[in-house]
């Protein structure tokens, strides 16, 4: 079976890219309830899940290489397709996750301080940069899942 054939570290891949789903959904859940503190600390947890990815990722290619997808027919249409996608994507997410931590940290630290109003542009910045951010970022986490599982255990 192809999964024991696999180099150990895809699937620790795997699962770091789901603990980072995951970390990203409970992000949006607690900061949607107004638990910005909460949300602070699960999204800096979520930049260290990807951070230890990208790591282990750049490990394994410099080292195992490439893996070919050898399915035939529409389902490897798909496949690339969503491999395509998610790395263009995924060259963005390092610069869009740690200018929005940026942003809100510097919202959270002016708002416990007297810069009241830089503050508020702060915010107003994360704010407007995570409508992008997000969702690219959650899209590259779950096809990263997609990814692995498609060519593991398709």
């Amino acid at each position: 079976m192809l999964i024991f054939a696999a180099h150990p570290i895809v699937h620790v891949n795997a699962s770091l890219n789901t603990v980072a789903t995951l970390l990203l959904i409970a992000a949006l859940f607690l900061v949607k309830r107004g638990y910005e503190r909460a949300h602070m600390r699960v999204m800096q947890a979520a930049i260290l899940v990807s951070a230890a990815f990208l790591c282990c990722y750049v490990y394994y290619h410099s080292t195992a290489g490439h893996v070919p997808f050898e399915k035939e027919g529409p389902i490897r249409t798909v496949y690339y397709t969503i491999l395509i996608t998610h790395i263009l994507l995924a060259i963005t997410v390092p610069y869009f996750a740690l200018r929005a931590a940026y942003l809100g940290l510097r919202a959270m630290n002016g708002a416990a301080s007297e810069e009241g109003q830089a503050a508020l542009e702060f915010r107003r910045r994360h704010k407007a940069l995570v409508r992008w951010a997000y969702p690219i970022w959650l899209y590259v986490s779950v096809t990263g899942v997609l990814i692995y599982l498609m060519l593991y255990h398709l």
